[in-house]
């Protein structure tokens, strides 16, 4: 991530000369960390070093249109669509109607995120799916498993025996399929994230989009597979009566944790993984913002920040193992919850 911002800030984004410029770096972080319709990799000199990405749009008027991002960038607008710059649809593609307001068509386009979200998931099938091949040639006289095949069953068992297992309770089994590919998916894009090389370096789990639908999955899992002790907890939970009637108060406080755990999910991924780039990318803005206090200044806090760039991507290597290990603890654990029986009450005859 450091390198591959240090290589996309040019000349023209940090002016050297006399007429020195103020640097935007809300502009810079947001602009790297965000989503867009085009997938930009450098700038060299005047030249912008760009992927196109295919732009799927229908208009209420026109019908269906599918173009490359690139027509856009040439000419501003195309066929009535053109990028908002400011207001609520900024950076978003639009149309005016036939009032002259700007409207949103239904936008279907392989922007950034999609299109690194879709490559890390076929590079996921691609391991599971050559991982499983493996294990199909295996024989009771092979060997242990070594290398790459041998480090993914590692990590799938430590997944397996002390997340799922120890958490879900009797019926792991039936969900480990599920929470095992929601801590390869997230600890891939994690990593993906960090590798400064397109077409890597794309910010997918701090996308609150993404982290949205894997919170989602959890929350359909915990509810549409909970049993009923689950369900009389919610409604009738076992405290003093005058705490659920007249007033459900208890009821009401359970029924909104149910939504507070996904959410809960939801927001802990997206900020960690965003607040994580946000700050490596601050951190390096500070070499261009104090191009203008003169050399030494410039190049001490070069150095400060190349070492506290370098410190934050080997933090961020540890937090994608961690976030991606908790989210899956957690929904092992909302799962697990769901699932559990409750022991009858021993009648006092019993003691």
């Amino acid at each position: 991530m450091l390198f591959c911002f240090l290589g996309t800030v040019s000349a023209d984004d940090v002016n050297v000369t006399q007429q020195q410029e103020n640097i935007d770096v809300k502009g810079i972080v947001f602009g790297h960390i965000g989503d867009s319709y085009e997938w930009h990799i450098t700038t060299w000199g005047n030249t912008k070093v760009v992927v196109p990405l295919p732009i799927i749009v229908r208009s209420q008027e026109t019908g269906w249109h599918v173009f490359w991002s690139s027509v856009l960038e040439e000419s501003g607008e195309y066929k009535g669509f053109y990028i908002a710059q400011g207001g609520k649809y900024d950076g978003k593609i639009v149309e005016k109607n036939a009032n002259g307001e700007e409207v949103r068509p239904l936008d279907i386009s392989i922007t950034k995120i999609v299109f690194a979200l879709l490559l890390n998931c076929l590079i996921l099938v691609g391991i599971i799916l050559g991982v499983a091949h493996w294990y199909k040639k295996r024989t009771p006289e092979s060997d242990s498993p070594r290398g790459f095949v041998g480090f993914m069953e590692m990590f799938i068992m430590m997944i397996y025996d002390d997340v799922i297992k120890s958490c879900v309770g009797k019926d792991y089994k039936r969900f480990a399929p599920y929470l095992l590919t929601v801590f390869f998916f997230i600890f891939l894009n994690n990593l993906m994230g960090l590798i400064p090389v397109f077409p890597a370096g794309a910010n997918v789990t701090g996308n609150i989009a993404v982290t949205l639908v894997l919170a989602l999955f959890t929350f359909f899992a915990v509810n549409l597979f909970g049993n009923k002790e689950y369900w009389k907890e919610i409604f009738w939970p076992d405290v003093p009566s005058w705490l659920k009637v007249p007033v459900p108060l208890m009821p009401v406080v359970e029924l909104f944790g149910v939504f507070t755990k996904p959410f809960a999910l939801m927001i802990r991924l997206f900020a960690n993984m965003m607040a994580g780039h946000s700050v490596i990318l601050a951190l390096t803005s500070l070499i261009f913002i104090t191009v203008s206090m003169g050399p030494a200044i410039n190049g001490s806090m070069t150095v400060v920040s190349v070492l506290f760039g370098v410190f934050m991507n080997l933090l961020e290597l540890l937090v994608a193992f961690i976030q991606a290990y908790v989210f899956t603890m957690l929904s092992a654990v909302f799962i697990g919850l769901a699932r559990a029986e409750h022991e009858p009450k021993k009648s006092h005859e019993e003691f």
